[in-house]
């Protein structure tokens, strides 16, 4: 199974680089898998699609301003660093930038001296243990010090840092946005609610994987980075419920399905209150014991992302809805448009 089967030309001019300024008002193209046929919706046409007795699950983590700009204290030399998970206090994992200049002992100063690394561990593709020195609250430094960590293919500042966060975002700890769930409002989540869909929410940290391309020339050899995650005892009861009754567990992202998917392996298919961190890597073939319907960004070429969409709807189904989407001007990736893929079970 080879990457390159995974692949597609996209036009340039397709990536998004800015939020739309409603967030409902992007495009949603539904893939129907059971008549196997695309139709071209709005966002808020959600509320078509989903009935009394299915549930939606979002993944509430909040992303946070973890790119620093700074200088190596004895060179002056400019580094970029962004800051991924706290490994112990004050020690984080991060990517940095140029990390040949980072080796251990090596001190990056920021804000003036306001925040202070010092490299405690050199790991691979740039990565780097760093402890982190600061007088405070280290949320306060950096909001104050920080960027919001868009991905490299957004070349446009970010006016309103919320528009990179979903309305629901609560806990802090991601390193990049869940981003199907950016296109959601308050009115319309009420509006869901109202059809008698449950919404429910669990927190997968965005990290590492993020933002590693699968590079391995082959699927099987990718190796995907941990990340953290949290499903309480309330929110694993109403899965479980859904499923007795017959309802769909439609998963908000592939945050939240890899969440899903992890707990229910390891469960036989049912749910309950987990706390940890996965690494499931999910590709063609695949099972899948939790989810039934999945509502998604349009993704990269070659990225575990679009793999995991793959073994959910078919590899060519979705490289024949994504010509389509291309054909139809959809916007791509963080800021883009949306797809629905639909339960097979949605009568």
């Amino acid at each position: 199974m080879k990457m390159e089967d995974y692949n597609y030309h996209l036009p340039e001019e397709l990536i998004a680089q800015t939020p739309l300024a409603d967030r409902t008002a992007s495009k949603l193209l539904i893939w129907d898998q059971v008549k196997e046929q695309t139709s071209h919706r709005t966002f808020t046409d959600i509320l078509t699609y989903v009935k009394a007795g299915d549930c939606l699950v979002l993944n509430n983590s909040r992303v946070m301003p973890m790119r620093l700009f700074g200088e190596k204290a004895d060179t002056k030399a400019k580094i970029e660093i962004l800051l991924l998970h706290e490994t112990t206090k004050n020690v984080w994992e991060a990517l940095v930038k140029p990390a040949r200049k980072i080796k251990v002992g090596a001190e990056i100063v920021f804000g003036d001296g306001r925040l202070r690394a010092v490299c405690v561990e050199e790991r691979a593709e740039g990565a780097r243990l760093l402890e982190l020195q600061y007088d405070g609250i280290l949320l306060e430094v950096l909001d104050q010090l920080g960027d919001m960590p868009l991905p490299p293919y957004i070349k446009e500042q970010l006016d309103d840092r919320e528009r990179y966060q979903t309305v629901y975002a609560k806990e802090e700890g991601s390193a990049a946005a869940p981003t199907a769930g950016l296109h959601f409002t308050e009115p319309l989540l009420e509006a869901i609610e109202k059809k008698g869909v449950r919404i429910v929410y669990l927190t997968l940290h965005v990290g590492l994987g993020t933002f590693r391309p699968v590079t391995a020339k082959h699927m099987e050899d990718h190796q995907m980075h941990s990340e953290y995650y949290s499903m309480n005892a309330e929110v694993a009861a109403i899965l479980n419920e859904t499923k007795a009754n017959g309802g769909n567990v439609i998963a908000v992202g592939t945050t939240s399905t890899r969440v899903l998917e992890t707990i229910a392996r390891d469960n036989d298919g049912l749910f309950q209150k987990s706390t940890g961190w996965t690494d499931i890597f999910i590709y063609p073939p695949y099972s899948f014991q939790a989810i039934d319907g999945l509502l998604t960004n349009f993704h990269l070429p070659k990225s575990s992302l679009l793999l995991l969409i793959s073994a959910f709807a078919g590899r060519d189904n979705m490289l024949a809805v994504y010509e389509e989407a291309i054909k139809h001007q959809y916007r791509f990736f963080s800021f883009g448009d949306a797809m629905f893929i639909l339960p097979k079970r949605n009568d």
